[in-house]
This record gives structure tokens, C-alpha cells and sequence, in this order.
């Protein structure tokens, strides 16, 4: 399949988070760079725009980004979003994913390619393991949105390999530069288009002793879970202040 203009859509996930780029906007890289370097390859017509910004919840995905996405008329969007709402207590699945729905309805009525996901298995993760039922409730409604609109899912729940801790950033939370690699080629073969990124060979994994694991467990809860803590309670998001790294469609170059 060839594609014109491709809108990204979402979160940390899609904005790139946990594949720095200092050469990027907003330094990041991530899947949706690589898609869409792989979508323009010999075609001087393709422009790719990303309205994702870190932190956002689903309201605020919606409410931001999906009239500018349908303003610039593209033929392929990809939309994460939900990820740091199964994060928050008190939540409403059903209002949200009602939402939702409406959301993938409208882009899905302009006629273009729209793709979007299930959130990941959070079985293998400490702290976020405790959410599992949560996130498979909301992929089966997710999945009966995709399926009634007709639109592309990337089923991540399903995705074995992220099991294994390279693929995941220091914070157990966002993609690594492999996971992110892995993840474009997933979404180049969920859209049938050929590519020539590089499969990722990680090898076996390293078996880390008790102690080990432990203090890298420690150094986590430090560097991460307890800063991620006090921003919840202060009511601050990683996003405060970013701004959408590609807000209008252009060409892109690896």
C-alpha cells in the first residue's frame, strides 16, 4: 500500500518517548519517525505529522488532536490512547472507551487507513502487574471498537517479545530504541507496506542473580516510581509545557 499523509496521534508511545534523538524535534525518534521514513522512501509527495505529546489522557487526546488531525485530511492515522488512564484510580471503562469509539468512528468516516492498539500485557511488570485485569477489560472493548469501525489493530497485548526487559526504557513504562524498532515493523506489517528496517535480534536474555534484581529493582523505585508518585499527587504531567513535535505534515528522512 502507498500513503500520502500520515497523522500520528497519542501519547509518550507514539511522541517517541524512550528513543532519544537529539537531532529530532522534541528529541525523540521512536515508531512513528520510523514508519514514517519507511511510508515516504521514493515518494516526494508524503508528509507526516505528530500532534502526540507525552502525559496526555484519552479526554485530552481527543479534545486536542483529533480536529487538527481531520483538518489535514490524511489518508493514514495511527491513535494510542487510554495508556495513562488505566493508570488512575476511580476509572470508568466503559465512558472512556465510549469515547473513544466515537472518536475512531469520525476518523474512520473520512476514508482513511486508521490504526490503533491494545495496551500491553502488564503481567511480567512489578507495581504495574496489579493493573492486568483492568488493561485485558479494556482491550476487549478496544478490539470491539476496531472491529465496528474497521479500523487497524496493532495487538500489543499479544506481542510475547516485550516480555524481556531491553525492550523497555530504565522505567518499565516506555519503549526502548529496540522496542520502538520493533514496534514500526509491526505497524509496517499490520498496513501491509514492505520496509527495510532491521528485525531486532536481542539474543538470550541475561539471568540476573537475586541480588541483582534487587538492586535494580531499588534503583527503579528511586529514579522512577517515586518521582512518577509525586507528580500524581501534585497533579503534574510529564507533558506540562511540550508541544507537539510535528504539528504539520512534511517529509521525513531516516
Amino acid at each position: 500500500m502507498k500513503f500520502e499523509r500520515y497523522v500520528a496521534l497519542g501519547d509518550s508511545f507514539t511522541e517517541g518517548v524512550g528513543d532519544p534523538d537529539p537531532s529530532r524535534p522534541n528529541g525523540l525518534r521512536g515508531w512513528a519517525d520510523r514508519v514514517a521514513e519507511q511510508l515516504g522512501r521514493d515518494n516526494e509527495t508524503f508528509g507526516y505529522a505528530n500532534l502526540a505529546v507525552r502525559g496526555r489522557l484519552m479526554g485530552q487526546i481527543l479534545d486536542e488532536q483529533i480536529e487538527p488531525a481531520l483538518e489535514l485530511a490524511p489518508d493514514l492515522v495511527t491513535i494510542y490512547a487510554g495508556g495513562n488512564d488505566l493508570m488512575r484510580p476511580g476509572l470508568d471503562l466503559d465512558a472512556l472507551v465510549s469515547r473513544y469509539d466515537e472518536a475512531i468512528g469520525a476518523l474512520a468516516a473520512t476514508g482513511a487507513t486508521v490504526v490503533m492498539w491494545s495496551a500491553y500485557d502488564t503481567g511480567w511488570a512489578p507495581v504495574f502487574r496489579k493493573l492486568r485485569g483492568r488493561v485485558a477489560t479494556y482491550n476487549e472493548l478496544v478490539r470491539e471498537v476496531a472491529e465496528r469501525h474497521g479500523a487497524t489493530l496493532v495487538d500489543f497485548w499479544r506481542f510475547d517479545e516485550y516480555c524481556d526487559y531491553r525492550m523497555w526504557d530504565f522505567d518499565r513504562l516506555h519503549m526502548s530504541p529496540e522496542g520502538h524498532r520493533n514496534m514500526a515493523i509491526r505497524v509496517l506489517e499490520a498496513i501491509g507496506v514492505d520496509h527495510g528496517i532491521e528485525p531486532v535480534e536481542l539474543g538470550p536474555a541475561p539471568v540476573l542473580e537475586r541480588q541483582e534484581q534487587r538492586r535494580a529493582d531499588l534503583a527503579w523505585a528511586r529514579d522512577f516510581l517515586v518521582p512518577w508518585v509525586g507528580r500524581r499527587l501534585r497533579h503534574e504531567s510529564s507533558g506540562d509545557g511540550v508541544t507537539a513535535k510535528r504539528p504539520v505534515p512534511a517529509p521525513i528522512t531516516c
